[in-house]
């Protein structure tokens, strides 16, 4: 017989549900997202570390568990929300079911309730903690505790501890991705364009990165508030002098933004899901993107040198700076794309070659 389960939202508001997964009391920050496919992805995305991540689409786990499919071998989201899950998954790929998967990785979870009214909170709201429990009653202490919750030191417990080297098959680059909580498939596009792939720590000096002789810097994706990482940022500053090609991703795209001398800001409820609509300025055409991100870089605080090449098809904010005075470009969107279209993969082409000219060059 199931268990009883109840989400407390930080504005007292309460939904009963049943419990699934790891049975243990958990607090973060309520995202939701809209993919409707992709959640071994989502699960195992190191952007979500703080949160309790809701899926939009009403059955999840139907193709069951696939660890090639995972972006990283850890979990970094607090709790996670379903209409329902599925406990008799369908695939040929499938090693186990989304419950037993959850509960092997200390995830709670949390499922039978409305998830669609739950989003609608959040998108007139704005994004809020909550917690998952498994009493009806909500203690004073418990909203004093919602109100307080904040998530801290993202980075820090993302990033990987010590280099690692991925060799491409047939190498002609050597590239550096800064790892603030990178996905597994951003390395994989660069492999398989012919990139020797040196990950290193987010902590990493702009003066160990350099002596490596890379012919490009990777930024890559990463949870948390851009604006905390005052000491990466101080690095990117140096980096961005060093005519040395840069292309950033989501975290890694705000991040050179800063160190720039743009400014960001909290999105109401950020853009998550495989499904968000971006448009290229300079073409005027629209892609269809996979995003996971509650900052943006403010347009309007990008300095001169810097020009916003895509906005966002909802609300129009920025999704992509170009630099006129330097080798460097970032999108705030995942043109890796797993899970999600693979409509922007043609901008690590672009990165290649930025590369082939700074070769040239030296």
């Amino acid at each position: 017989m199931s268990r009883a389960a109840y989400l407390v939202l930080e504005n007292g508001i309460v939904f009963e549900g049943e419990a699934f997964g790891a049975e243990k009391e958990t607090m973060g920050e309520l995202v939701f997202t809209t993919a409707m496919t992709g959640y071994l992805e989502t699960l195992t995305d190191p952007s979500y570390y703080g949160q309790v991540v809701l899926q939009t689409f009403p059955l999840i786990g139907n193709y069951g568990v696939i660890p090639t499919d995972f972006e990283t071998g850890a979990t970094a989201l607090k709790g996670y929300i379903v209409r329902e899950w599925c406990q008799v998954p369908s695939n040929f790929r499938s090693e186990g079911d989304l419950d037993t998967f959850l509960k092997n990785r200390g995830i709670p979870g949390i499922c039978g309730l409305d998830t669609r009214a739950i989003t609608r909170i959040v998108r007139e709201y704005g994004v809020m903690n909550c917690k998952i429990q498994y009493t009806p009653e909500v203690s004073e202490e418990t909203l004093d505790a919602l109100k307080k919750y904040v998530i801290t030191e993202a980075v820090e417990k993302t990033t990987i501890s010590e280099k690692e080297f991925f060799p491409a098959e047939q190498s002609e680059w050597d590239v550096v991705l800064m790892d603030f909580g990178a996905k597994h498939n951003i390395g994989r596009q660069l492999n398989k364009r012919g990139c020797n792939l040196t990950v290193v720590p987010a902590d990493t000096s702009a003066e160990e990165i350099l002596a490596m002789k890379p012919d490009g810097i990777m930024l890559s994706n990463g949870p948390g508030d851009p604006a905390q990482n005052t000491d990466v940022i101080k690095e990117l500053k140096k980096l961005s002098g060093s005519g040395v090609p840069m292309f950033g991703i989501c975290l890694g795209h705000q991040l050179l933004a800063l160190a720039r001398g743009a400014q960001t800001e909290k999105l109401k409820y950020g853009h998550r899901g495989a499904n968000q609509p971006v448009k290229e300025l300079a073409s005027g055409k629209v892609y269809i993107t996979s995003q996971n991100h509650g900052y943006a870089v403010v347009s309007d605080s990008l300095p001169a040198d810097a020009v916003v090449s895509y906005v966002n098809g909802n609300d129009n904010t920025c999704e992509g700076v170009s630099y006129t005075d330097i080798p460097a470009f970032s999108v705030q969107f995942h043109p890796e794309a797993c899970g999600g279209p693979l409509d922007t993969s043609f901008l690590f082409d672009r990165f290649v070659d930025m590369m082939k000219e700074y070769k040239k060059k030296q």
